[in-house]
């Protein structure tokens, strides 16, 4: 079962419209949609990129169904911040950073021949959280924005959050990348359980509906699905 990247891309636009601030907006969609920067080797479309080589939604479209997660992630968590603990959060600059915080996985992976994905040459020499930190400091983004950027991989980049919205956004990004891998995983672990094969998911859809034919019909529900 394939993404359907068009309904994606709308709810990708629908967040965009919610940046109230309209100069943030603009800039945030510039590098987000109308991406123009001159790097070794060509970036792949947002609709084709994974959002990882093989850990978390690394499939075509990736990127895009996990941008949009961790956005609507961090708009919810927002929503607790301020409805059930009192907090105050800059919606604008944390939904801003939800949206940016992979899109330089564009020019960081490349599809191998056989199916999954490589480094690209420059993602043999720099991740993805560098390129965009270095790219949106170029653009002039506001720097309580290249935090959320620099920070989103919390103890495991070069700075951990050290503002509300970073860390909202960090939470998301974990969340929503670790409930992907343990889907993908469960789902390829039942499929070599039942027919001895390995295989990669085409997507979380796929994995998915793998884990809940298991549910409902034991193993031969996960044996319909890969041997037909």
């Amino acid at each position: 079962m394939s993404l359907n990247t068009q309904r994606l891309k709308a709810e990708l636009k629908r967040l965009l419209r919610l940046i109230e601030d309209g100069e943030l907006r603009k800039l945030v969609e510039e590098l987000l949609l109308k991406t123009e920067i001159t790097l070794e080797g060509e970036p792949l479309p947002l609709e084709e990129a994974p959002a990882g080589a093989r850990v978390h939604h690394a499939y075509p479209g990736g990127l895009l169904q996990h941008t949009v997660a961790v956005a609507r992630l961090t708009l919810t968590l927002c929503d607790l911040i301020e409805e059930l603990y009192g907090g105050e959060v800059n919606r604008d600059l944390a939904l801003a950073g939800a949206l940016l915080h992979d899109v330089m996985k564009r020019y960081v992976y490349t599809p191998k021949p056989e199916g999954g994905y490589l480094s690209a040459p420059i993602g043999e020499r720099l991740d993805h959280l560098t390129l965009l930190a270095a790219e949106a400091y170029r653009r002039g983004l506001p720097l309580e924005l290249l935090h959320i950027i620099a920070a989103h991989h919390g103890d495991r980049g070069p700075i951990e959050p050290k503002t509300l919205e970073a860390l909202l956004v960090y939470i998301a990004d974990l969340a929503d990348s670790e409930m992907s891998k343990r889907i993908l995983r469960a789902a390829e672990y039942l499929v070599k359980a039942a027919t001895g094969r390995e295989i990669r998911m085409n997507s979380s859809q796929e994995a998915l509906e793998i884990i809940m034919a298991k549910a409902r019909e034991g193993w031969e529900g996960v044996r319909r699905l890969k041997e037909t």
